[in-house]
């Protein structure tokens, strides 16, 4: 069986290193793009150029999102400041949808229809080659944490990524991955434009790569709003929670069991639980028994709560 699909404590500096990462990569094909454009008289490629700097400005809000969740609990805020980092992390989700997908969906669009000189295709693909070395360094971080992170839960690689509750890793591994599936495109896009002379082709790249970036950001958009009302734990994290307490002794069964995700590494655990009848002293010690093996199953586990509550009978 795999293990809790919850993030653990240790993983929110590896977090902090990927989105760094993402945003000095980013920040690097931005001036990349800009000299580019500049040397070869493309307004396309100064665009590209502003398109690299709105994702940058993503991963500045995607650093804020886990530097803010990671905050300790105060008097105002008691459970913590997690959900902190899917607000932001959703916000990021935002502007890649408002900066890069509208953009380029746009540029494409105009392209088709006022046209445009592409400028100097050599220097272009220059460009486009540092860029896809650089995003695969990035990319090169992410996957490297979430391997890491698989190999820690028992999980595929590629499952884990699906669901982890780490949203910020998972913006930049969706992220990169779009980029560098959207540098390819481009570059297929100056190809057929040079071959052809229409820019036509180079529009429609364009707009290949807006609707590429709409659906990450949408995807993005709705897993963090999915923890922002209250997400639970994952069916396989409910059950490990139940089998525990179940195998606690003293514990005879769970009546009801309550989970919500406080954070991409913490979780929070509400229970109504029937004892054995005995005294409550002896249901005092299991309780804190209960809790206790809880947190040794699942180190994310930050608060629980169990209420004596006897079965309903028939």
């Amino acid at each position: 069986m795999d293990a809790p699909d919850v993030t653990t404590a240790n993983e929110g500096g590896e977090s902090t290193l990927t989105v760094v990462v993402a945003g000095a990569a980013n920040l690097a094909i931005a001036v990349a793009k800009a000299v580019g454009g500049i040397l070869a008289g493309s307004s396309a490629m100064l665009s590209e150029a502003a398109h690299s700097m709105a994702d940058t400005i993503t991963e500045v809000l995607l650093l804020t999102a886990v530097k803010r969740g990671e905050r300790p609990a105060d008097d105002q805020h008691q459970f913590g400041y997690g959900q902190a980092h899917y607000f932001w992390a959703f916000i990021a989700a935002l502007a890649t949808f408002t900066a890069g997908s509208v953009f380029s969906i746009y540029q494409g669009v105009h392209t088709i229809i006022e046209g445009e000189e592409a400028g100097d295709y050599l220097v272009s693909y220059i460009v486009l080659a540092v860029a896809f070395v650089i995003e695969s360094i990035s990319l090169g971080q992410a996957i490297r944490q979430v391997r890491g992170g698989a190999k820690r839960s028992r999980m595929h690689p590629a499952r884990y990524l699906r669901r982890t509750p780490d949203t910020a890793l998972k913006a930049v591994a969706f992220e990169d991955s779009a980029a560098l599936v959207g540098l390819v495109v481009a570059a297929l896009g100056l190809v057929v434009t040079e071959v052809t002379g229409s820019g036509l082709f180079d529009g429609i790249a364009s707009i290949v790569i807006g609707v590429l970036l709409a659906f990450v950001a949408v995807t993005l958009g709705r897993d963090n709003a999915s923890y922002l009302v209250g997400r639970s734990a994952a069916p396989a994290v409910q059950d490990l929670i139940r089998r525990t307490l179940n195998e606690t002794p003293g514990v005879d069964d769970v009546v009801m069991l309550y989970t919500q995700h406080l954070g991409p590494h913490e979780l929070l655990v509400a229970a109504k639980v029937d004892f054995t009848d005995t005294g409550s002293d002896d249901i005092e010690r299991t309780a804190e028994n209960a809790e206790q093996r809880l947190k040794e199953a699942i180190p994310a586990l930050r608060e629980v709560f169990l209420d004596p509550t006897p079965r309903r009978t028939q």
